[in-house]
């Protein structure tokens, strides 16, 4: 199929092109999300994965193997005008080697697709490049100074500066919040298990916000800032409609698992003196400090409304989690 370039002729209104798209991390969390969306906007979808897997309908598959600053992308670029990176770690897990790795292997995929004719790279970061939390009313704007505070906001925010060190490709930067759905891990799990154990919990005086994002929302903007033509060369900030309380958002949890939520107050001074602590301090800062986005000139440029209501796609969350 000839695709037509991001680059040609295309007007700032148009945004559905038919594109050969590689993405890598196609087989997880978000790629798995995100590959049906692209499907059904006519794009051509080459689904990378590290060792191979289910391929979302309408892909074809493409074993990358380990990526990293030498691996040979040659045949994975072939007929690709746009690269949207997802396989990047989701957290700092255990292996801080291949976390620091990470901005080298992003250059080097960058560099690749330069040589190889590719359009444009998306490159998904985190907000944590920015920072770990917000002063109230103040949500992070794209132009803010960036202040990552843990070796995972660090390499991402490398990721991106390498990224925008290599001439002859649009760079598109997208730093989403916390992203939940169906099948999610990690945090985010461990909170819907808290949750549903029933304990008490001792969040009904906090009064912090929080910036989420559903995966069906964060697709549906990756997939079309993988094609809009004012999306290039910009970095763009993306959550959810509504920010929720650390309190909405357990009692929107419980009421998808069936429960009621068991909520008490305690002293915000002592909740200050348990974020300290190592271990249930870093846990305990993301339920209690407020880390909230402005997307407002995402949504402006590329006209952008998330697809999913937040209450709705937590309830289905907790749901699937409890299923």
């Amino acid at each position: 199929m000839q695709h037509r370039s991001i680059a040609e002729g295309i007007s700032e209104s148009e945004t559905k092109i038919v594109a050969g798209i590689l993405v890598t991390g196609a087989a997880g969390f978000i790629g798995s999300g995100l590959c049906p969306v692209l499907a059904t906007r006519g794009h051509d979808i080459v689904a990378g994965s590290r060792r191979g897997g289910p391929t979302p309908e309408g892909a074809e598959p493409m074993v990358l193997g380990e990526i990293g600053p030498k691996t040979d992308w040659s045949a994975a670029l072939d007929r690709i005008d746009v690269v949207i990176h997802l396989a990047q770690r989701a957290h700092a897990g255990p292996d801080p080697k291949a976390l620091a790795a990470e901005p080298e292997a992003v250059a080097a995929l960058a560099r690749a697709a330069a040589t190889s004719g590719v359009k444009r790279l998306v490159l998904l970061s985190s907000i944590k490049a920015m920072g770990e939390a917000t002063a109230p009313g103040r949500p992070f704007r794209a132009d803010d100074e960036t202040r990552p505070e843990d070796a995972y906001g660090r390499a991402k925010l490398a990721s991106e500066r390498a990224a925008a060190g290599i001439a002859g490709i649009e760079l598109v930067i997208i730093r989403p919040p916390l992203v939940y759905g169906p099948g999610v891990r990690g945090n985010f799990a461990a909170l819907i298990r808290l949750v549903g154990s029933g304990l008490p919990l001792p969040f009904a005086a906090v009064d912090s916000r929080r910036s989420l994002i559903a995966r069906d929302n964060l697709a549906d903007l990756i997939a079309l800032a993988a094609t809009h033509p004012a999306a290039a060369g910009q970095i763009l900030l993306a959550r959810d409609g509504k920010d929720l309380s650390t309190p909405d958002l357990i009692r929107t949890l419980a009421a998808g698992l069936g429960r009621k939520a068991r909520l008490f107050p305690v002293p915000g001074a002592l909740l200050a003196g348990l974020r300290a602590l190592p271990g249930i301090g870093p846990k305990l800062s993301s339920l209690t400090l407020s880390l909230q986005v402005d997307d407002a000139p995402t949504r402006a440029l590329l006209g952008w409304t998330p697809p999913v209501g937040a209450a709705g796609a937590l309830v289905d969350t907790a749901r699937s989690f409890a299923a």
